[in-house]
């Protein structure tokens, strides 16, 4: 048995006769899953309010930066299709890199006034901003794992 598949099958009987979560790959397989959860289902929501509130806004910040406005309509692929694909673990990374860019069009878009300031308390002012932005990015470089639809060798996670 060559040592790969010795250590596959240590990790199987381990995983087996002890908990879940006992190997340090399910436990960072579990992490992802937390994180990609986290960031889909917030991000989500964000996306469910513009289904019923329109994306107004958001096309007439385009228009005053000289922008189409139709672009807005990308807001539904980069808060609904994309969080939807990164809950799932489907296309993961692909779809965490579209969040970025949303969130990214949303920072220089709406938020450049307040990207250096601060709140009352002391807290960056764009902190909700920089967690989607951040845990997305955070997406993207690790992956959905094994607990996905794409699987742990899918080829987008």
């Amino acid at each position: 048995m060559n040592t790969r598949a010795a250590s596959i099958a240590s990790a199987a009987s381990a995983s087996s006769s002890s908990s879940f979560l006992a190997t340090p790959a399910a436990r960072d397989d579990a992490g992802k899953l937390l994180l990609r959860l986290a960031i889909g289902v917030l991000v989500l929501l964000h996306g469910i309010f513009k289904i019923s509130a329109g994306v107004g806004f958001v096309s007439a910040m385009l228009a005053k930066a000289g922008l189409p406005g139709g672009l807005a309509y990308l807001v539904y692929v980069g808060e609904i299709v994309a969080p939807l694909l990164m809950i799932a673990g489907f296309w993961t990374r692909a779809a965490a890199g579209v969040v970025v860019i949303n969130m990214l069009a949303a920072f220089g878009l709406v938020h450049m006034a307040d990207l250096f300031a601060l709140t009352k308390q002391g807290g960056w002012a764009l902190e909700l901003q920089g967690l989607y932005l951040f845990g997305a990015l955070a997406v993207v470089l690790l992956g959905a794992g094994r607990f996905s639809l794409g699987g742990l060798r899918g080829r987008w996670n």
